[in-house]
């Protein structure tokens, strides 16, 4: 625990986006942090990397707990503050007009939205005028670019002194630290129980043929997903939710999936390119909501999900507050004091 006039020594074990996160927290309220990541570069292992960045409490109050969407709501504070290309421009939910039930029934079960018709639709994204008759808009949402953001993090710890270190194999309980911070995701399932793996695939394509400038989430009973743009005309396309613990690389039938439902939701994503194809394992508890674990001097933070850039900010704002009093120094990207 924080002494009066010692700098409290903390150790972060994992670069993912709760890792560095939660660093960022403490070093800006002046404690000496060091960050450890197993990995040889940043995101080489990190679930973190494979996200949509997608940073919508409301929408994922659709199939989440209201802790998600009451929390997460302060990620629309923080990433603006701490990563300036955060773009908020909400996000769209549309469905094919053979599934618009599956509107009202995703309206039922969120907030924060309004209801748009086949000409509101257009007018928030024209490539989509006339494909969709009823859809939903929620205003107040924002995306970002998770490779760009960790990037932008990992700058900003190094700009405050923090150290990090890669290819560090590191045991939580074994460093000599006043905390030690354990945010390793699924590396960790073996010191917390009920932690398991939820599989996800995705894909990362580019597609001159269409501009978006927000987050579409495409409803369909069998196979939702979201669709984000980033720069260059590239576009995430994602995810599934598997039960599995399956570390090996997408299959046949989800890439299918994923790109059949983007080609259905415009048809010029037919012939985009395929940049990436990926999978990886989300770490989760049985109840799908993380947790703050102590341990001695380690404090556990884990179970983020598929909310990982979401919550990682309340998350790490808490981990921060059980270990040190509030007190914030101000700093942004651009090196300002």
């Amino acid at each position: 625990m924080f002494r009066p006039g010692k700098r409290e020594h903390i150790a972060v074990v994992g670069a993912g986006v709760a890792g560095l996160v939660a660093a960022l927290e403490c070093a800006m309220r002046g404690a000496e942090v060091e960050v450890l990541e197993r990995a040889p570069i940043l995101g080489a292992r990190a679930c973190s990397w494979l996200a949509g960045g997608m940073l919508a409490p409301w929408c994922e109050r659709e199939s989440a707990e209201p802790a998600v969407m009451e929390r997460g709501q302060l990620a629309l504070e923080w990433w603006p503050r701490h990563f300036p290309d955060t773009v908020q421009r909400g996000t769209l939910v549309v469905a094919p007009p053979r599934d618009e039930s599956e509107i009202a029934r995703f309206a039922r079960r969120t907030q924060a939205h309004v209801a748009v018709d086949a000409l509101g639709i257009a007018g928030l994204e024209p490539d989509l005028a006339g494909r969709f008759q009823r859809g939903l808009f929620f205003p107040r949402e924002a995306h970002l670019d998770p490779r760009r953001a960790l990037a932008a993090l990992a700058g900003a710890l190094e700009d405050l002194g923090v150290v990090l270190r890669f290819s560090v194999e590191a045991d939580p309980q074994a460093l000599v630290a006043d905390t030690v911070l354990d945010c390793r995701g699924f590396a960790a399932r073996e010191t917390l129980p009920g932690l398991r793996g939820v599989r996800g695939e995705m894909v990362i394509v580019r597609a001159p043929g269409v501009t978006l400038s927000r987050p579409v989430r495409f409803l369909h009973p069998r196979f939702p997903l979201y669709i984000v743009p980033r720069a260059g005309a590239h576009f995430m396309i994602g995810a599934t939710m598997i039960e599995s613990e399956h570390p090996g690389p997408p299959t046949v039938r989800s890439a299918m999936e994923l790109l059949n439902a983007a080609f259905t939701l415009h048809p010029a994503f037919g012939e985009a390119e395929i940049v990436e194809l990926d999978a990886d394992l989300r770490p989760a508890f049985p109840d799908n909501l993380p947790r703050l674990t102590r341990q001695g001097r380690v404090l556990s933070l884990n179970g983020l999900f598929r909310h990982g850039f979401l919550l990682s900010p309340a998350l790490a704002r808490e981990a921060a507050d059980l270990i040190l009093p509030r007190k914030e120094v101000r700093y942004d990207l651009d090196h300002q004091w």
